[in-house]
């Protein structure tokens, strides 16, 4: 099967991050979207199993081809980058209006049987590109997969939502975004980093997209989401200390606990 995963170049979840001109600044202790690995490791166990290849889908600055390698390294037979200047400041509707187009224009080399991703991005917590993209392709579309498999030309998946556990399915090609429960993804060995370096990566522009016609959707001008203003958060700073100086804690405590709560 022929399987295309989604990736995401963030900033470094435990990394200080910055805001410069209402903007969070990128390209600083960046690395591969940590929720993204567990799509890769699902696509990957699937080819294993069942043969094929697994595309990485990525959309971002030039220095996301960092994660995208890191993609090869983990599994991938090839990875896609599309960079462009244009498509700075795109929201997550833009993003899945590229990644569909980049979609159709891998389709056209060969059928796409599914569509893997991550539950969210670790920067934009917004967890909408998946169903975007799913609309935008017109294929069915899985949620929060726990467990995942393919047999008779269906997806199978298990998932847990708002206190239930499903069991749904739906018919290929289809697009389905995992969990951090459906597996521990793999850490590269040195066989699998130098085996990378031979895979292909193709860097790509908006003008490589046959198919691409929503130029109105990408940009910081062009997204439905705006940003208004946006500041540093405060730094943290210590708590208030109350001392038991003679036996009297408690009542300190009480006293001081009345007093924050007027």
């Amino acid at each position: 099967m022929r399987i295309l995963v989604c990736i995401k170049h963030v900033p470094d979840a435990q990394s200080d991050r910055r805001i410069e001109e209402g903007r969070l600044v990128r390209g600083e202790d960046d690395t591969l979207n940590e929720l993204d690995e567990n799509a890769l490791e699902a696509a990957v166990q699937l080819v294993e199993e069942r043969g094929g290849e697994v595309i990485a889908l990525s959309m971002g600055p030039e220095d996301a081809e960092e994660s995208a390698r890191f993609a090869l390294q983990k599994g991938a037979d090839r990875a896609v980058l599309i960079t462009d200047e244009r498509l700075v400041g795109t929201d997550v509707v833009g993003t899945a209006h590229v990644l569909a187009a980049a979609y159709q224009q891998l389709s056209a080399e060969g059928p796409i049987d599914l569509v893997l991703t991550g539950m969210s991005s670790l920067d934009g917590m917004t967890s909408l590109l998946p169903a975007a993209l799913a609309t935008l392709i017109e294929k069915p579309y899985l949620s929060l997969a726990h467990e995942l498999s393919v047999a008779d030309e269906r997806v199978h998946i298990r998932r847990s939502a708002d206190g239930y556990d499903d069991e749904l399915s739906a018919a290929l090609p289809a697009v389905v975004s995992v969990t951090d429960q459906v597996n521990e993804p793999r850490y590269p060995n040195f066989r699998a980093m130098r085996a990378a370096r031979k895979k292909p990566l193709d860097h790509w522009s908006l003008d490589d997209l046959a198919n691409f016609e929503a130029f109105d959707t990408v940009g910081g001008g062009g997204g439905s989401v705006q940003i208004l203003e946006a500041e540093q958060a405060p730094a943290r700073v210590g708590g208030d200390v109350v001392e038991d100086t003679g036996g009297n804690g408690a009542e300190l405590l009480t006293d001081f606990i009345v007093e924050v709560m007027k």
